[in-house]
């Protein structure tokens, strides 16, 4: 190969890099105007709600039907939600913290919120590398480090 088809091939790599993240990014946005779609439906479906409940408590009416149906509603949505918030954070390749529930970056040892080591994927652990393993047992460290 001579140097310009070596150029060209990696101008061809790079620009496939770029279109890959690129449409990340759009997959990414996509789900999150779905997911502010579903939070601005849930929040009108809970006003109807309140006044429902307020119709119920000052005129007597009884519109218990009605209150199960939109309840039913809001429960639907928010596991609607709930599915989309875990693409979203799929896609940007995130794991979840099996005690808490929170969303943690790929390469993250412990949850950021309750500080629980995170299992890794069996994947990544094959690609780990030496340096990116630190050892913390007390052979390593003299009471000096610890200052």
């Amino acid at each position: 190969m001579s140097i310009f088809d070596d150029a060209v091939f990696n101008a061809r790599t790079a620009v496939d890099n770029v279109s890959k993240k690129a449409g990340k990014v759009i997959d990414i946005s996509k789900l999150r105007i779905a997911a502010a779609d579903l939070k601005s439906e849930l929040s009108q479906k809970y006003m109807i709600l309140g006044r429902i409940c307020y119709e119920e408590e000052v005129n007597g009416k009884d519109l218990k039907k009605s209150h199960d149906e939109i309840v039913e509603i809001i429960g639907e949505l928010k596991s609607h939600l709930q599915s989309v918030n875990e693409l979203i954070e799929a896609a940007k390749d995130n794991i979840k913290c099996e005690n808490c529930g929170t969303y943690n970056p790929k390469n993250a040892l412990f949850c950021n919120k309750c500080g629980e080591k995170l299992a890794l994927p069996v994947s990544d652990i094959d690609s780990l590398s030496p340096d990116d393993v630190i050892d913390f047992t007390e052979d390593n460290f003299d009471d000096d480090d610890l200052l």
